[in-house]
């Protein structure tokens, strides 16, 4: 295959891994390019889910220092640098921009006793329509209020709260001023949808002053001139231009091409979403979001709709480790012969806790109807339907800012492994599934964002992503799945609610 100059450098932050790949300006990655290292978090009975900034760097690092040495070539004429991060990450740092506090994630739930606090305290409809999201653990109002609680020690060294993409370019430029853009400061569950700043009233509620918070610019806003220590060691970056890191939500629904109502995208990946792109109507502003979904910001302009959950490809991890079965991929065959819903159970997936749609704060996975005769392969099948269910509720609420020919694309590595379920969740849905050839979406989409952002490409869709597969629904099973996906809710209604 061959490559079309110029190239960019593309870094992917996601919760199991760091990528760096180099993207021609077709958007396709260049040869064996693409670097992956693992890295993980620590957890805790307790809820925590925390990493260390300084573990992460290490990791980003290597990845860079791997995908530039991989092709001398394209190495030489990256003109421009993207990056997209695990979404809702918050750390604390002090004047010297030191850490003093690990990388809390959106699955760290420590903060729910003060969740619950902050929303007592405020007009919580209000602020769910200032800032497109239900306050949650996800979200740092809460974690902020959690640490001067329980640390408040450690709470009065931070000199400024930053999400791991600020913390990683304030190291490699030696600045303490990097702003954060529109995208990742939505996930934070802070910014102010319309007016694009951070917002006064959960500031108030939870008594911070915004000087603790990163300034704001859009995605397209650029640093250039690493500090010494990396313009020594990557030479062919001292002076190319820095993309602000964007949430890998939104960059997968770009690579994707779910750029408007017409796709909708359907991410598995540790965990899973679902998300739609909507431009705001002029004169009024971002849509409204329907209660038990988010609206991020992409731009200053377009924001992603839709919801997200704890769980996706991590309950089939889960399930493999607790219940000693085989890899999925040596499953696809027993799950395909086996019944929809014909195990007798009733699920909620939640082993890392809800987002969407109810944003519990004490949510926990549960079995019901778990027998004697109940096989591990039951168990599985069971939770990755509930995982369907999920969705199809994500895609109720979704349902009136979707165009009517609306079609799904999935992606990540979680889902696009097995057919069945792929399969199961069109039917589910009763909607077109589409897979697409190319299974890293999320980074494929930082790289149009950053051609965009340059001037190479003129939009977010110059050259549409190649399809794999289709999935086509059957409607044999629909009354099943409808039946079971009742039954999640009063389950849902009896434990939770």
């Amino acid at each position: 295959m061959s490559y079309v100059a110029p190239y960019v450098l593309i870094i992917d932050i996601g919760s199991s891994s760091v990528k760096a790949s180099i993207y021609d300006s077709t958007a396709s990655v260049v040869g064996h390019t693409q670097v992956s290292i693992s890295h993980g978090q620590r957890t805790g009975v307790d809820g925590m889910h925390e990493e260390d900034a300084d573990d992460i760097l290490s990791v980003v690092n290597k990845a860079v220092d791997d995908a530039l040495t991989s092709d001398a070539v394209a190495s030489k004429q990256i003109v421009a640098v993207g990056m997209d991060t695990m979404a809702s990450t918050i750390l604390g740092v002090d004047s010297s921009f030191q850490p003093v506090t690990p990388v809390y994630t959106y699955a760290d739930t420590r903060s729910a006793k003060d969740v619950e606090r902050l929303r007592e305290m405020i007009d919580v409809d209000a602020a769910y329509d200032r800032t497109g999201v239900m306050q949650h653990t996800s979200y740092v109002p809460g974690r902020v209020m959690w640490l001067r609680r329980t640390n408040p020690h450690v709470f009065s060294r931070v000199a400024k709260w930053v999400d791991i993409s600020t913390y990683i370019y304030s190291r490699w430029f030696g600045l303490s001023d990097v702003p954060t853009s529109y995208s990742v400061a939505s996930w934070s569950g802070l910014l102010d949808r319309r007016e694009l700043n951070w917002d006064d009233g959960l500031l108030d509620a939870i008594s911070l002053s915004d000087d603790f918070l990163p300034s704001l610019a859009p995605y397209s806003h650029s640093l250039r001139g690493l500090c010494k220590e990396y313009a020594a060691r990557w030479a062919q970056l001292s002076d190319v231009p820095f993309m602000l890191s964007v949430g890998d939500g939104a960059a997968v629904n770009v690579g994707t091409g779910c750029i408007d109502d017409r796709r909708v995208a359907l991410t598995v990946g540790t965990t899973g979403a679902m998300r739609l792109i909507a431009e705001d109507v002029a004169g009024v502003g971002p849509p409204l979001v329907p209660r038990g979904l988010w609206g991020y910001r992409l731009g200053s302009d377009h924001t992603l709709l839709g919801g997200a959950f704890s769980e996706g490809g991590n309950v089939v991890q889960w399930a493999q480790q607790a219940l000693n079965i085989p890899s999925l991929d040596s499953l696809n065959d027993a799950l395909s012969d086996s019944e929809p819903d014909g195990h007798g159970l009733t699920v909620l997936p939640f082993i890392a806790g809800e987002r969407a749609v109810g944003w519990s704060t004490n949510a926990s996975c549960a079995f019901d109807g778990v027998r004697i005769s109940t096989t591990g392969l039951d168990m599985l099948q069971a939770i990755m339907e509930s995982v369907a269910y999920r969705f199809s509720l994500v895609s109720d609420l979704l349902a009136e800012h979707m165009d009517d020919d609306h079609v799904f694309v999935a992606g990540g590595g979680g889902m696009t492994n097995s057919t069945w379920w792929l399969q199961t969740v069109s039917d589910v849905l009763q909607s077109e599934v589409l897979a697409p050839k190319d299974e890293q979406g999320t980074s494929r989409g930082a790289a149009i964002l950053a051609l965009n952002a340059i001037g190479v490409w003129e939009g977010l869709d110059d050259v549409s992503p190649d399809i794999a597969a289709c999935y086509f629904p059957s409607d044999r099973y629909a009354d099943v799945y409808v039946a079971a996906k009742e039954r999640q809710q009063v389950l849902y209604s009896r434990l939770i609610n």
